[in-house]
């Protein structure tokens, strides 16, 4: 035993668990303190067994098992928790798959439980937008977490980055064109899924002033019209006819559906952008006081269109 305290981190292969367990693995103000346990289903994928090379303690375990939870968990200081809704589309076991991480939180004594959040939309739009299933099942795990009594912090991350990128702003005919079902004032909190280590370590650098308490997860808010400004201004030669288009609800439903998507998901998705419009993705609360904990220099918007990949060829 090496006498640091351990931190485990759930869904580490994926992509928020993925950033955390690299920033305590690299980052030596973090390296000296903590030991890094990555949990995942399946240790024998390359991504675990490339973890494991780098340093972290790879062991398995199964988010509808909590026994393999709690022997994951036993000897944590903290554990960091998420879910996918979107694997299975079932709000009902993503909140028991969440339930069952706080179980096995409490029953091994973690010192600091850190649960990757959303607000409650039903409540916050006073049940105008009943349908945004995946923000609402974690944030019923909140409240199961609150009503447990267990050392928790909530780390709620913003709009990702990545999705705007991977087909929202696309290129049509000669033009590049951001389009969402909403105004183009509407505000958008931005989030790099590659800076979820740095939130968590401002969370566990700060752990007497967060616990209880909610950390949002954006480096800034921009409009969706202020998106496409951005992306003229880092790249003025692609960008110069550069524009956002507002899509009418039913063309938005017929594209959705033409993916494939059930119905009560498209619903889901069409609620979560009138969320963005009308109630605001965090109520319309400011960053401030959530960005005042991180040290760390945040990627924003036009850093991360700079380095995406996507757009490498754009001048």
């Amino acid at each position: 035993m090496s006498g640091k305290k351990i931190i485990t981190v759930i869904g580490a292969t994926g992509k928020q668990g993925g950033a955390i367990v690299q920033q305590f693995l690299q980052d030596t103000t973090l390296t000296v303190d903590w030991d890094v346990r990555a949990v995942t289903r399946d240790i024998q994928k390359e991504s675990a067994k490339k973890l494991a090379a780098e340093g972290a303690e790879v062991v398995a375990a199964d988010l509808n098992d909590k026994a393999s939870l709690i022997k994951a968990f036993t000897g944590s200081d903290t554990v960091f928790g998420v879910t996918n809704y979107w694997e299975k589309l079932d709000m009902k076991l993503e909140e028991q798959q969440g339930r069952n991480l706080a179980d096995a939180a409490k029953e091994t004594g973690v010192k600091h439980f850190i649960w990757s959040s959303l607000l409650d939309i039903n409540k916050l739009s006073n049940g105008k937008l009943a349908r945004v299933y995946h923000f609402d099942s974690k944030a019923h795990v909140e409240e199961y977490v609150r009503s447990l009594g267990i050392p928790a912090t909530f780390f709620l991350p913003g709009f990702y980055m990545s999705n705007i990128t991977g087909g929202m702003l696309s290129k049509r005919g000669e033009s590049w064109v951001f389009s969402l079902a909403v105004d183009a004032s509407s505000p958008i909190p931005l989030y790099d899924t590659d800076d979820t280590g740095k939130y968590v370590k401002a969370i566990v650098q700060n752990k007497e002033a967060l616990l209880g308490k909610r950390l949002l997860g954006s480096t800034e808010i921009l409009t969706a019209q202020g998106v496409v400004d951005a992306f003229k201004k880092v790249f003025p030669e692609a960008g110069k006819t550069a524009s956002y288009y507002q899509t009418s609800k039913d063309d938005f439903y017929a594209f959705m559906k033409g993916t494939g998507m059930p119905d009560f998901a498209v619903d889901e998705m069409y609620e979560n952008l009138l969320l963005l419009q009308d109630y605001g993705y965090y109520g319309n609360e400011s960053l401030e006081e959530s960005l005042k904990f991180v040290k760390e220099p945040l990627t924003t918007w036009e850093e991360y269109i700079r380095k995406n990949p996507a757009f490498a060829s754009l001048k």
